[in-house]
Formats: C-alpha cells, sequence, structure tokens
C-alpha cells in the first residue's frame, strides 16, 4: 500500500542503525560528522530506546577493585588494561561530544564497600595501581576508611572503604536526550517504533524489512551500509551470535532526609551499586543471585532480587533510617563468553556494534566511533 512518493524518496539511505541507544545513534553523529552529505537513518523498535540506555543508574565507571580482580582471574594483564582504556577514552568522547552541563556530569567521589570476605583484595590494591596507573596517569584506587562513620553505612558489613579516583555519575536522561537532540540537528533520521524482522543483502546494499501494524504489512528500507547496535536484542536478527541478555534490577527511593552521603558506589564486583540522587537512593543490580531467571530480555520485576535490594537498602545503606520506594525498572544488558564488545564486520555491507557487558555509558561512544569508521572505510573501498 505504498505510494510512489514514499518508495521513491522515504525508504532509500546511504547508511541505517539499528537501535537508537547510545551506541546506535553515537554511530549516526560519527558517520554525519565524517559525510556530512549523507543519508543516515536510525530505527528504534519501541517508543523509547529499549535496552539500557536509557535504564542505567548513570555511572561514568572505569571498574571497581574487586571487578578489576574478578577480571583478572578470566583475562590477562594487558587485556584488563585495555578494556579500562576502552572505558576511559568513550567516557572522555562522551563528555567532549555532549559536555558536562548538558549530562549534569559530577565527580562527587566513586567508593567500593569492601566487606569481610573482600578484605584480601585490599593487599591487591597496589599491585592494581600499578597495573593501570599506564592507562590513567595516576593511582587508580585509594583505601579511604576514614569516611565510613560520615557515610553511616552498616559498620558489621562495611569493613573498609575504597575510593575510584577516576569515576563519575551523569544524569542518564539528560544524557540521552542531548543525544538524540545532537543527532536530529546533525541530520540524522529517527524511526521509532519500527521492529526490524530480518535483513537481505544484495549485490548492491542490504534490504532492511520492517513490519508494521496499521495496516499489517511490511515495510522494506534500503541501504548501503547497516549497522546494528541492538545490543540484547539482536539476537532476533543473529542467533547464532556469543551473545546473551542480562537483565538488571533498579529501585529508587523517594527522597531521604538528611541522607549523609553523595556519590556512586560498588558492592559486590560490581553487582550491587548504588548513588545518591537529589536527595534519593537509586539501588540496582543483583543479577548474580539469579543469572538463570535473569538471562531475558523480558522487561518484568524479579520479586527475589528486589527483596534483596531492600533489604540491603535497609540493613547496609540505610541502617536505622526510614525510607519508601517511589519506583522499580529494569533493563537489559548484553554479555558474552568474553568482556569485549562484538565490535566488527559481520559482511562486508553489515557491522556490528554490540555486547557492551554493561559498560555502555563507558565505552559506547568509543564503540561507536570505530563502528562508523568501520562503516566508511568500507563503502569507501
Amino acid at each position: 500500500m505504498l505510494s510512489y512518493w514514499e518508495k521513491q524518496s522515504l525508504l532509500h539511505y546511504h547508511y541505517i542503525v539499528l537501535g537508537s541507544g547510545i551506541v546506535g545513534l553515537s554511530a549516526a553523529i560519527s558517520i554525519k560528522e565524517q559525510q556530512p552529505q549523507a543519508s543516515v537513518l536510525v530505527l528504534e523498535r519501541a517508543l523509547l530506546p529499549t535496552g539500557a540506555s536509557t535504564k542505567n543508574a548513570g555511572f561514568a565507571c572505569i571498574g571497581s577493585l574487586t571487578e578489576i580482580l574478578a577480571d583478572l582471574q578470566t583475562l590477562s594483564p594487558a587485556e584488563v588494561t585495555a578494556l579500562v582504556a576502552m572505558r576511559r577514552k568513550g567516557l572522555h568522547m562522551l563528555r567532549q561530544r555532549l559536555g558536562d552541563e548538558h549530562i549534569h556530569y559530577r565527580e562527587q567521589g566513586s567508593y567500593e564497600l569492601i566487606s569481610t570476605r573482600e578484605l584480601p583484595a585490599l593487599e591487591q590494591l597496589d599491585a592494581v595501581n600499578d597495573l593501570l596507573q599506564p592507562v590513567l596517569g595516576g593511582n587508580a584506587f585509594t583505601l579511604v576508611n576514614e569516611k565510613m562513620a560520615s557515610f553511616g553505612f552498616d559498620s558489621s558489613f562495611t569493613q573498609a572503604l575504597v575510593q575510584n579516583n577516576y569515576e563519575g555519575e551523569l544524569h542518564t536522561g539528560h544524557m540521552m536526550r542531548t543525544l538524540i537532540d545532537l543527532a536530529i540537528a546533525k541530520g540524522v533520521e529517527i524511526k521509532t517504533g519500527c521492529t526490524a524482522v530480518r535483513m537481505e543483502e544484495t549485490p548492491t546494499g542490504v534490504h532492511v524489512i520492517t513490519q508494521q501494524t496499521n495496516p499489517q504489512e511490511e515495510i522494506v528500507f534500503h541501504t548501503g551500509k547497516l549497522a546494528i547496535c541492538t545490543n540484547a536484542f539482536t539476537q532476533a536478527l543473529l542467533p547464532q551470535l556469543d551473545l546473551q541478555p542480562g537483565r538488571g534490577q533498579v529501585l529508587i527511593t523517594d527522597p531521604v532526609p538528611g541522607l549523609p552521603f553523595k556519590g556512586i558506589f560498588h558492592m559486590d564486583e560490581g553487582y550491587f551499586y548504588f548513588r545518591e540522587l537529589e536527595g534519593r537512593v537509586l539501588f540496582g543490580g543483583g543479577r548474580n543471585l539469579d543469572l538463570t531467571g535473569e538471562t531475558t530480555t523480558a522487561f518484568e520485576l524479579n520479586d527475589h532480587i528486589q527483596q534483596v535490594l531492600e533489604e540491603k537498602l535497609r540493613t547496609i545503606i540505610l541502617p536505622g533510617r526510614s525510607f519508601t520506594i517511589a519506583g522499580r525498572w529494569t533493563g537489559i544488558m548484553a554479555f558474552g563468553a568474553s568482556k569485549q564488545p562484538l565490535l566488527k564486520p559481520f559482511s562486508s555491507r553489515v557491522f556490528l556494534g554490540v555486547r557492551m557487558g554493561g559498560m555502555g555509558v563507558a565505552i559506547g561512544s568509543e564503540v561507536a566511533q570505530q563502528l562508523a569508521q568501520m562503516m566508511i572505510e568500507g563503502a569507501e573501498s
């Protein structure tokens, strides 16, 4: 039922990007910065970006001490430093592109609560600092036990406090709003509520087949190069990839009178995380409590994990303080056998920028920049 005009003028693009999250929008922006005259379309399956880009806690992080030590159990020191370097570079690119004032970037302290079972990690603090010093230019971690009492955490749980000297926080909503506005200002076209159901490569490009519900029909877009930036939802198109979804549970309180801390905080190898936000506490994580159940793309609450979050909030983070829960939500991340993102050509015309490993805020801009460069170089070859 498409008109002649629609077929002639509204379906053909030099570049199409699937996914309007951090990576997808940033890749589209990077393409337009290098090729201003190119037509670039971003297709998003939902009305709002779907996944983790608008659901995350707003941590501008490179990794906690225990998380880095856990990585060193499965990765080489060179691989770990490369990951930290990518996070550091990506955060710098995000801040430079959008501006700290627009994303409400702040450095009010980043800390990790060290429990009794994690105390041995402190013996390796200096070694980790030495490992990361060439990347960061200084010590990543500092022991700051003198701050514990003022934060008011449960002293029976918190045996030590480690400060990360290279992390900050941002406002996720303002970040995504600014990315969208910048993409539009650069001439990127964004269509939401548009699910890509399959793709077909041709000798001259790629057909991207999308499903429309009213009327019920398929609409086919045509592009010379296609970028897939759908992260956890990528297996719907490419089920053979080493990529599994990982759901994250989050809650946020109403403002807590006299809240004694600011900044961002990690616990348990990064599996739990919390922050102060306008006098509230945003608390998330717990995926490790039900890895099988949380390997899903369903945006549903896990009652057990939500109960654990509330219990930790009550006993560890806000002992002796009353609070009420203002809201709960989930976000869907993507993981694989490797912590490295899947950033590579899938074919000569289709390119992948997925599997952010829960670090999309940190690495998304750098992944997108490299992805855009791959596509442009492929288009010019």
